[in-house]
């Protein structure tokens, strides 16, 4: 298993981490909460600045994006196409400031309330796009097992959109 490792922006907007799976899963205590096959294990962080619009637009783009393979190896098929699933984990590690010190900083992540129910508002948005959408528990410590196909990992930080 990979240790992945990106700076971000420092300013406060919602970042997503995507990595095209063969399988992936989430357990809390030792029991399996989702699971799925072939599709997206994404990692989402919100920020307070975050809206239902900007959730509205990732999950828009994710349903569309075309990054797994068609007959020729090119990236040519979206997660529709190939019938992927999708496993959402709340992450707010994304937001971890390690400017100052050696202990991370966390306050540029969202208020925890807020941050649930935008969390919670992109699951049901996902849920109309995609085969199978699975969840993780929000501020739980969960433990999350994946195999990245290709790999391949994608960033999105919306100060970038």
């Amino acid at each position: 298993m990979g240790i992945f490792v990106h700076i971000l922006s420092s300013s406060c907007n919602m970042r997503v981490v995507i990595q095209r799976v063969n399988y992936g899963k989430v357990t809390v205590d030792g029991n399996v909460i989702g699971a799925i096959n072939k599709g997206y294990v994404i990692f989402l962080g919100v920020s307070n600045e975050d809206t239902k619009d900007m959730v509205d637009k990732y999950v828009q783009k994710l349903s569309k994006l075309r990054i797994f393979p068609d007959d020729d190896g090119k990236t040519n098929c979206s997660i529709q196409d190939v019938n992927g699933e999708v496993l959402v984990i709340s992450q707010f590690t994304l937001y971890a400031d390690c400017k100052k010190g050696n202990r991370p900083s966390f306050t540029k992540a969202g208020d925890p309330q807020m941050a649930q129910k935008l969390y919670e508002y992109f699951i049901e948005q996902a849920k109309p796009l995609f085969s199978k959408v699975e969840s993780g528990s929000f501020g739980a410590d969960m433990k999350v097992e994946l195999e990245n196909d290709g790999p391949f990992t994608l960033v999105w930080d919306s100060t970038e959109w």
